[in-house]
């Protein structure tokens, strides 16, 4: 099985860029998408007659939101994690299915000054529960803008964005804790030495030409799905977001 996730920064304005014509040639059978920054029925997203789409928007217009497309009808889909506060920004939806959880995941940003850091902590801790508990019952596969480099390898310029929103210390560690829980980083199992991997970069300085960018968007599977990963890439030449998509191929 083919697995697609892609924050497209305003899913409206990426369909103006490519975002169909990447579709049709990719076919994943589940697409996961963050910062969708729309509500259903806004736009017409026409990619099959079979496709089924879940959506979880946030209540602030034009903020957040993520959705699921996909041709696998789920034994069941839920939004958020069932935790008030964690649930007004669209930024959670879980399908169940026969072999595993899918969680399609658009992780709060720390922000400038880290002025969003202790919400953040909150937000890791539930979400680690949450997924935990998921496990018990059958494996997940959990995608997403998490919105962290979780080591010096996965960012241009680690030396001058230590303590900045994305690598903060207490970041990179709730990543540590939630791998250390059960679960697996599919493209650092993989890929473990690679350099130069990135999945965003900032609009400014042309970072993106330049590759200064940031690997903050991941795949990450319970442990006991790791000898079934096939294929684990980050598609950087992919363009119409500042992110790119990222992909994973499990036998599933």
């Amino acid at each position: 099985m083919k697995f697609i996730s892609w924050n497209v920064n305003g899913l409206r304005a990426c369909m103006k860029k490519g975002f169909l014509e990447f579709y049709q040639k990719e076919r994943p059978d589940f697409l996961c998408l963050q910062e969708t920054k729309m509500e259903p029925g806004q736009a017409d997203v026409p990619l099959g007659e079979n496709i089924l789409a879940f959506w979880n928007s946030a209540e602030k217009k034009g903020y957040s939101g993520t959705a699921i497309f996909t041709p696998h009808s789920p034994i069941a889909a839920a939004c958020g994690m069932d935790i008030d506060r964690h649930d007004h920004e669209g930024r959670l939806i879980t399908l169940e299915y026969e072999a595993f959880y899918l969680v399609c995941c658009y992780t709060p940003n720390a922000q400038d000054g880290l002025k969003r850091l202790d919400y953040r902590m909150e937000w890791e801790d539930d979400l680690r529960n949450y997924l935990v508990s998921l496990d018990r019952t059958k494996p997940v596969i959990y995608c997403g803008d998490l919105n962290v480099a979780h080591e010096e390898i996965d960012l241009k310029n680690p030396k001058t964005n230590r303590g900045n929103a994305g690598f903060s210390d207490q970041e990179r560690e709730k990543m540590t804790a939630l791998l250390s829980s059960g679960f697996t980083d599919t493209f650092r199992y993989l890929h473990p030495d690679q350099e130069g991997a990135y999945s965003w970069w900032s609009y400014r300085f042309h970072a993106r030409q330049n590759n200064a960018g940031w690997r903050i968007d991941y795949f990450i599977v319970s442990h006991r799905l790791r000898d079934k990963i096939l294929r684990a890439e980050i598609l950087s030449d992919v363009e119409g977001s500042d992110h790119c998509p990222v992909l994973l191929e499990l036998d599933v």
